[in-house]
């Protein structure tokens, strides 16, 4: 990136926000038509819409690293050592979100066979 003249890195960083404007456009865009407010009673499945959205969003996560931090201007082992934690993070978060999930479901099966156990074991002439 140091190579270009001012001018140069002034389209292209213009050339980069007006990318990144069409791709949270079309994000909007797939939003308000998979929810229904855009076409009366069309809804887009939540299967098509959330991989879409996932997807564009993390091509901006991407374009901006790339572009905006220059990072795809470094050397590769650079660009790995900042990329490897990040993967490593998300996968963390994952991991924490569904251990969180299933510690929940978990949790609710368990507090509703106790008071299954509490109504079978009580007297009817003790009930209110």
């Amino acid at each position: 990136m140091g190579h270009l003249s001012y001018e140069e890195s002034k389209k292209l960083a213009v050339k980069g926000l007006g990318i990144l404007a069409v791709v949270t456009l079309v994000e909007v865009f797939i939003a308000l038509l998979g929810n229904g407010h855009l076409i009366e009673g069309f809804r887009l499945s939540h299967w098509v819409m959330y991989p879409v959205m996932i997807l564009l969003s993390l091509y901006k996560a991407y374009f901006i690293v790339y572009n905006f931090m220059h990072l795809g201007f470094e050397v590769k082992g650079l660009r790995l050592s900042v990329l490897l934690p990040v993967t490593l993070l998300i996968w963390g978060i994952i991991a924490f979100l569904q251990d969180g999930y299933t510690w929940g479901k978990r949790r609710h099966d368990l507090t509703k066979q106790k008071t299954e156990v509490v109504k079978q074991t009580t007297p009817p002439s003790q009930e209110h």
